[in-house]
């Protein structure tokens, strides 16, 4: 039987809201690589990192021979400057897969060369007193909305002097909200969430002085949002891989904001059936809360290892949110769940 570590449910919630100030689109997240190091330090967790960033944490098992890999990506959606146009405003390119329904409203930081500007993205026709019922007539579409900075600029020829230029990034805040209800309300909880998930366990790991009972590689992967995530971040010891993500509440969903979602499935097809079966376990045994899934439009890491070309079993588990991709909502109760789980996993032989 495995041991069951306390989880520092405050250590979780610190990490948590301070990965949430750290602004991290795909592309741009040296800062919020650098903010999981001094954390891994502070733990006394070796680790490496790769050419492009991702954080590849060891933790020495028991025994020599297969190793884990527990995966969770750092990278958030955003959005870099498409283009600078004639009225002083911006155009946008997404960064990963979202709809422009959710960047309207969004107030942004942008990242130039020669320094920071906050602004706002505003749809084309953004005030009812000028354009009446037109506003509610706008198509949905990234080429409908437009980022407005809070300077005087009025034209093209001011925004270039300001040294802005096409690609720079975007990053959006997440307004955090997190009440005595255990809710917690933000955008970039995908997958912020999770990796205080993951280093909540690897707290209570090092703290209770337990050994895996073979080598344990956490990865923190820094592409996740654009497709590439883990494909090439795996130890050739590793046959099992479990990924760390956000699972939809939605209609038609098992997914849900308590305990720990399952998936079985995902757009890239099914998941290995006895990893899983294994997962599902160790839930029953400890009692923690949980149901499984299928999931119909879904990508993540653990699928990125697999068409990379690694030869290893794979599993995903989920804290279930409402609104992914937008402002999302979850529970602490799931990301407790998902860590007390992890902590049994790292603790189990591999068959």
């Amino acid at each position: 039987m495995t041991s069951t570590p306390p989880i520092d449910e405050s250590y979780l919630r610190r990490c948590l809201q301070e990965m949430l100030a750290i602004p991290c689109p795909t592309g741009f997240t040296d800062e919020i690589v650098r903010y999981v190091c001094l954390r891994l330090k502070e733990l006394g967790i070796a680790f490496e990192l790769t050419r492009r960033g991702t954080i590849c944490a060891r933790l020495e098992g028991k025994a020599s021979g297969p190793s884990k890999a527990i995966a969770n990506h750092l990278d958030t959606i955003g959005a870099n400057v498409a283009s600078l146009k004639p009225n002083g405003r911006l155009s946008l390119k997404p960064i990963g897969s979202w709809s422009s329904r959710f960047a309207e409203g969004g107030r942004v930081t942008l990242f130039s060369q020669h320094g920071a500007f906050r602004g706002q993205v505003l749809p084309l026709l953004a005030s009812g007193h000028a354009f009446n019922e037109q506003i509610d007539k706008l198509p949905v579409g990234w080429d409908q909305v437009e980022l407005r900075l809070n300077t005087q600029v009025e034209n093209q020829h001011q925004l270039v002097a300001l040294g802005i230029q096409e690609g720079d990034f975007i990053a959006f805040d997440s307004d955090l909200e997190w009440d005595k209800s255990g809710y917690i309300s933000a955008r970039h909880l995908d997958n912020k969430a999770g990796a205080s998930a993951l280093l909540a366990c690897l707290k209570a790991i090092v703290d209770n002085q337990i050994q895996p009972a073979t080598d344990v590689y956490a990865l923190f992967t820094v592409t996740e949002e654009v497709g590439t995530g883990a494909g090439a971040s795996l130890a050739a010891s590793v046959a099992e891989f479990v990924g760390i993500d956000i699972g939809p509440v939605a209609p038609g969903q098992n997914a849900r904001e308590h305990g720990v979602t399952l998936c079985a499935q995902d757009t890239s097809g099914p998941f290995d059936r006895e990893l899983t079966r294994s997962l599902r376990q160790l839930c029953r045994d400890h009692g923690i809360e949980h149901q499984t899934d299928v999931f119909r439009y879904y990508y993540s890491d653990a699928n990125s290892a697999i068409v990379a070309g690694h030869d290893i079993r794979h599993a995903l588990i989920t804290f279930g949110t409402d609104a992914t991709h937008g402002y999302e909502r979850t529970h602490i109760s799931s990301l407790l769940s998902i860590a007390r789980l992890l902590s049994h996993y790292m603790q189990q032989t591999i068959d």
